[in-house]
C-alpha cells in the first residue's frame, strides 16, 4: 500500500478531536447516540432538551458498533457487523423532528475489508475500524483506517496488532487501544504517520484489579481517562468504571509493561451499580456524567452516572431500558 501523504488541510482536520464537547461551555446540544446489536436500530438524544425524548430509527444493519455522531453534517456512522462495512446515515435531526422512524445509508465503504468490528475512533474525516479476530476474517486483529469524503469512505491504511481488540480512542495524533482478555491499555504515538503492517505498541500497562476491559475514552479537557470492566461475561454483577484522574502524569511516570495502582483510580464496582458487561463509554466534560452502554443487565441499557469523588458502590442517576446497547457516543455542541 502506499505510504500516506497528508496535506495541511488534512493535518487540521485530522488534530480536530470528536471530543470538541470539551471546549464549549455554551451549548445549544447535548446529543447522545446508541447503537444495538439485535434491534437494527440507532437512538438519538438531546440531552439539553427540557424533556429529553429518546428517538429510535431502523438502519441498515441489525448488528451494529461503533457509532458516532458528527454535528456539522448532522450525520450518524456505525460500523456494520451485519455488512462488514462503515455505513453513514444523515439528517439524523431532521428525521427526528418529522416523527421519521428509519435512515437510510448516504455513504458506506467498500463490504467485506473488515468483520467483526469491534469499535471505531473518529478524527475529522478520520474513522479508524477496530477488528477483532474471528474464524472468518483468519483469526487476524487489526485496524483499517479510513477516509472519509462526500462520496463514501476509500481505506488508506491498515495495522495488524499482536493483541486482541475492543475499544479504541484516538487523541490527537496517538491512538488508545485496550487490549481484550487482559486489564491492559495500549498506546501508539503518532498512529497516523505509522506505515501499514504490524503496528508495535509505544507503551503497553496493565490497570491493576481490571478483568478484561472493554470500552475507553479520553477528555483532554479533564485529563480524565475511562475504561469499563466486563469481567466474566457470563455474570451480571461483577462489571465496573475504572476513572484515572491527571491521566497524562500517571501513564507517562509509568514504566513500559508497569501498572496503573488502585491509588491512582477512581472505581464504580458493586450490586447497586447495575454494572455486569458494560461494553462501551462516553464522557461529558461540563456537566461531568459518565454514560455507559451496559449489555447484559435487562437485556442492555444506557446507564448515566454522575462523575465520582471516591471509590464505591454508586447506583446510576439515570437507567433506561436499550436491547442489546453496544455502542454510545456523547457530542456537546
Amino acid at each position: 500500500m502506499k505510504h500516506l501523504v497528508i496535506s495541511t488541510t488534512f493535518l487540521v482536520l485530522f488534530f480536530a478531536s470528536c471530543d470538541n464537547n470539551d471546549s464549549d461551555t455554551s451549548p445549544a446540544e447535548l446529543n447522545l447516540v446508541t447503537s444495538s446489536n439485535t434491534s437494527g436500530k440507532i437512538t438519538l438524544t438531546n440531552l439539553l432538551a427540557t424533556s429529553p425524548m429518546v428517538k429510535s430509527f431502523a438502519i441498515a444493519s441489525l448488528d451494529a458498533e461503533g457509532v458516532s455522531y458528527d454535528a456539522e453534517t448532522d450525520a450518524v456512522t456505525i460500523a456494520s457487523r451485519t455488512n462488514n462495512q462503515l455505513e453513514t446515515y444523515s439528517g439524523i435531526k431532521t428525521a427526528f423532528t418529522a416523527g421519521s422512524t428509519s435512515l437510510t445509508v448516504a455513504l458506506s465503504s467498500a463490504t467485506g475489508e473488515f468483520t467483526n468490528a469491534r469499535e471505531t475512533a473518529v478524527s475529522g474525516n478520520l474513522v479508524v475500524v477496530a477488528q477483532d479476530q474471528l474464524a472468518s476474517n483468519g483469526l487476524i486483529n487489526k485496524l483499517f483506517v479510513y477516509q472519509k469524503s462526500t462520496t463514501g469512505f476509500s481505506l488508506i491504511k491498515t495495522f495488524t496488532t499482536t493483541f486482541k481488540l475492543w475499544g479504541i480512542h484516538i487523541d490527537g495524533a496517538d491512538l488508545y487501544a485496550v487490549a481484550d482478555l487482559t486489564g491492559d491499555l495500549v498506546q501508539f504515538k503518532n498512529f497516523m504517520t505509522t506505515v501499514s503492517g504490524t503496528i508495535t505498541a509505544t507503551k503497553r500497562v496493565t490497570i491493576a484489579g481490571l478483568i478484561r476491559t472493554h470500552g475507553i475514552t479520553y477528555s483532554p479537557a479533564d485529563d480524565v481517562m475511562i475504561l469499563t470492566d466486563v469481567a466474566s461475561a457470563a455474570s451480571a454483577t461483577d462489571g465496573g468504571l475504572i476513572i484515572i484522574k491527571n491521566f497524562s502524569t500517571v501513564f507517562a511516570s509509568t514504566a513500559a509493561a508497569g501498572t496503573i495502582a488502585v491509588t491512582n483510580q477512581v472505581r464504580i464496582y458493586g450490586s447497586n451499580s447495575l454494572l455486569g458487561n458494560p461494553v462501551d463509554v462516553a464522557y461529558d466534560s461540563v456537566t461531568k456524567n459518565i454514560y455507559v452502554a451496559e449489555r447484559l443487565n435487562a437485556g442492555g441499557q444506557v446507564l448515566t452516572y454522575s462523575f465520582p469523588v471516591a471509590s464505591g458502590d454508586f447506583a446510576p442517576v439515570n437507567a433506561r431500558a436499550e436491547a442489546g446497547v453496544t455502542s454510545i457516543f456523547v457530542l456537546r455542541r
